[in-house]
Formats: C-alpha cells, sequence, structure tokens
C-alpha cells in the first residue's frame, strides 16, 4: 500500500440500544415520586420549627421519618422478592399520599402537633422503605443488565433533580404559602406519579420458588451480602456517610434559618441553598461515565470521599452561603459519582431472585444509621453546639478512604466476572458464595 492509497473506514460504532418505553415510564414515575420526596423533605423540618425552637425535637421528625429503614428494612427487602414489585410501589404510594392528605386536612383545621408530624412521618418512612426497596429491584427487569449504568445513570440524575433541585426550593415556597398546601402539594404528584407507573406492562415478579417462612427469606438474602466482601464494605461505608449527613442536614434549619441563626436566611432562601447539592448531584449523575473512564472505578470512589466531608464539614468553619454553596455542589457531585457506580455494581452482581433481599439488607446497614445519626445530631447539637456536629460529621466522612485501599478496578471486574460465570452455568436453587469470598472480609 502506497502513502497516496486511500484508508478504508472502518465499521462506524455501534450505537447504544435504546432503554425502551418501560424504562421511560418508570424514569416518569420516579421523578414525580421524587419531587414529591423533595418538597416533603423540606417541608417537614420547617413546619416543626413552627411548633418549636429545640434541636432535639426538631430532629426527631428526622428520625420518625427515617427510622423504619432500621427496623422495617429486612420484611420489605423480602416483600420486593415474593410479590409484584410494581404492585407494592403502587400501594406504598397510595398510603404516603392517603397520610399526607390527612395531615394537611389536620393543620387546615389547627390540630397540627409535633407528635402528629412524628406519626405521619414514620408512616411515610415505612411506605417509603416499600417503594425504594422494590424501585431498585425492579430495574433488571426493565432493562438489560448491559444497560444497567446507563439507565442507572439516567434515573439517577432524574430522582436527583426532582428531589433535590426542584423540591427544596419548591417546598420553601409552598411552606411560605401554608403548611397544608405543602402537604397536599405532594400527596398529588404521588397520584400523578402512580398513573406513570401504571403504563409500565408486565409482570415484576421473580419466578416461584420453594415455599418459606418470611424469616428463611431474609435471612438468604443477608448471608449473601454478609459473605460478599465487597457489597458488605460498600454498605458499611455508606452507612456512615449516612450518618454524617443525617446528623449534619438534621440540625442545618437551626443554623441557616431565621435572623438569629449565623447563616440568616429566609425559608425560600433555604430552599434554594439546597438546590446547590441538587445542581451537583445532577452534573454528577449525567458525567460519572466520563469520571469512571477517566479514574476507573476504585479511583472514582475515592474522589469522592472528600466531597462527602466538603457537604457536611464546611458549616463548621463558615457561615457565608456562597461558600457552603460551593461545598453542597462537591458533595453532591461526589455523592452522585459513588451511587451511579455502585448501584450499578450491586445490580449486577445480584442473583435476581435476591436482589429485593440484598437490596434492603444493604440498605438496613446503609440507612439503617440515618436515625442515629438525626438522634446525635440534635444531641450534640443540644450539648456541644451547631458547629460541632459539622465538624464531627467532616472528619469521620474522611475517614471512609481507609475502607478503599484495598478496593482496586481489578477486583470490582473481577467480582463482575464471577457472577457473569455463575450465570451462564446450570440454574441453582441457592446462591453459593465465590471462592474466598466467605472467608475474605477485607475491605
Amino acid at each position: 500500500m502506497t502513502d497516496d492509497t486511500p484508508l478504508r473506514p472502518g465499521p462506524p460504532p455501534t450505537p447504544p440500544r435504546a432503554l425502551g418505553a418501560p424504562f421511560w415510564n418508570l424514569w416518569t414515575s420516579s421523578a414525580l415520586s421524587n419531587l414529591a420526596d423533595g418538597v416533603l423533605k423540606l417541608a417537614l423540618p420547617l413546619a416543626a420549627l413552627r411548633l418549636t425552637d429545640s434541636p432535639l425535637l426538631i430532629a426527631g421528625v428526622t428520625l420518625s421519618l427515617t427510622l423504619p429503614w432500621l427496623f422495617f428494612s429486612l420484611p420489605a427487602g423480602a416483600l420486593a422478592d415474593r410479590l409484584d414489585r410494581r404492585r407494592v410501589m403502587l400501594g406504598a404510594n397510595t398510603v404516603r399520599g392517603l397520610l399526607l392528605a390527612a395531615l394537611g386536612l389536620a393543620l387546615a383545621l389547627d390540630a397540627g402537633s409535633i407528635w402528629l408530624l412524628y406519626a405521619v412521618a414514620l408512616g411515610i418512612g415505612v411506605a417509603e422503605t416499600l417503594y425504594d426497596t422494590s424501585a431498585q429491584s425492579i430495574l433488571p427487569r426493565v432493562v438489560e443488565r448491559d444497560r444497567l449504568a446507563r439507565a442507572n445513570e439516567r434515573l439517577h440524575a432524574a430522582e436527583l433533580t426532582a428531589q433535590q433541585f426542584l423540591g427544596p426550593p419548591l417546598g420553601g415556597l409552598l411552606v411560605a404559602l401554608g403548611a397544608a398546601v405543602s402537604f397536599a402539594a405532594p400527596a398529588a404528584l404521588w397520584l400523578v406519579a402512580m398513573g406513570a407507573l401504571l403504563l409500565v406492562r408486565g409482570r415484576f415478579r421473580t419466578p416461584e420458588r420453594a415455599p418459606a417462612t418470611l424469616r428463611a427469606d431474609i435471612a438468604e438474602g443477608m448471608r449473601f451480602l454478609w459473605r460478599h466482601p465487597v457489597l458488605r464494605s460498600f454498605a458499611v461505608m455508606v452507612g456512615v456517610c449516612n450518618f454524617c449527613t443525617n446528623a449534619a442536614f438534621t440540625v442545618l434549619v437551626l443554623f441557616a434559618v431565621g435572623p438569629g441563626s449565623p447563616m440568616g436566611l429566609s425559608e425560600p432562601a433555604y430552599g434554594l441553598l439546597l438546590t446547590a447539592v441538587a445542581a451537583g448531584s445532577v452534573s454528577g449523575a449525567l458525567v460519572a461515565g466520563r469520571v469512571v473512564a477517566l479514574l476507573g472505578r476504585a479511583g472514582a470512589l475515592r474522589a469522592s470521599v472528600p466531597c462527602f466531608a466538603m457537604i457536611v464539614g464546611l458549616p463548621a468553619v463558615t457561615a457565608e452561603p456562597a461558600l457552603v454553596a460551593a461545598g453542597f455542589f462537591t458533595g453532591g457531585f461526589g455523592m452522585a459519582v459513588w451511587n451511579v457506580v455502585t448501584v450499578s455494581l450491586r445490580q449486577s452482581i445480584t442473583p435476581d431472585a435476591l436482589l429485593g433481599r440484598v437490596n434492603s439488607g444493604y440498605r438496613l446497614l446503609a440507612w439503617g444509621t440515618m436515625p442515629l445519626g438525626a438522634a446525635a445530631g440534635g444531641l450534640v447539637a443540644e450539648l456541644l453546639g451547631l458547629r460541632a456536629v459539622f465538624a464531627g460529621a467532616g472528619l469521620l466522612c474522611l475517614a471512609l478512604l481507609a475502607g478503599l485501599v484495598r478496593m482496586g478496578d481489578a477486583r470490582l471486574a473481577a467480582v463482575e466476572r464471577g457472577q457473569a460465570r455463575r450465570e451462564r452455568g446450570p440454574r441453582e436453587k441457592r446462591w453459593t458464595p465465590p471462592s474466598g469470598a466467605v472467608e475474605d472480609g477485607s475491605p
């Protein structure tokens, strides 16, 4: 071949396969549900602030909302593997909408109290464990496993945009209009989300299995999780992070809102401040694939940890809204990258018949710390002041880097290859751990 011989162009790159209409209907339903969550999780503490100025009592709202993850997540996972996951999601949204409608009516009749807020938050938290566990478990039945990372990027971006970017400022405006309005709006959003979910056709129940008790089902999922060192390590690390973020954000409203607070923000301005977390989260979710391509999965996870520390620790050293917002943006970016990587990995290496129980066991470790963090944040703020909460949370987040020392890309790839080989082999009634996984407890 001479220098002037034209080169034959290679075949064009294969475009990625479409995610399909069922995924986009699920995406729409998830976005609406998360918008309702974003409004609610701002409206509840602001409503509590009008009833009390005690950090401990205000922390009780977040404690009530998150406590079910500590006590109900395992049964929720077992039910997600026994029942049709779409129907579980529909039922959970129905319950949440009815509870909020009742709360809005009580507030409109001037019959509200901090104890009523606790009761409704607890009921909504129980329904949330069922909805979120089923929602994360249904995705591998909607898209192929080789498209999970792309689907999670889009789903996670929509959830974060709705819950953190649009929800907080909308919640702040609605609270300014009246507490009853701020609770009626998410109830209506959950109703519309149910309509979108009804468009996702098909059966979303795992194949019939030999009859077993609920306790045996839960134990099987927990054995898989606990004997899998990578999943177990990630669950513990996320649990520490969630402990820190709930400790900090439970008392953040006292640090930020009101003329006597260090930041001195109004309620709508506080909602706007929280959108900095959302802006970072959406940005991180949209470019997570590029970050992984640049740093590798392990490198992306290590880079995320200092971001976690910034989101909770920066208020310890400054009350300047612009600086706090910058820390929130950075923290949201790191959290989104972490979530896309770890959720896709968990869905990829967990058999579908166990996915609900593994997700719920994971969240027991990862989210069960949220009520503990909320309680700790309120107690430390009461005894030592608000800045002590932020400083302690930031330092504890930085300690997570120790858990990633031996978590390299080669190890993560080996785990995925091992699961793929087992799925191609003869089907077994029960999962058996790969060689060495039971004894290898290192992170």
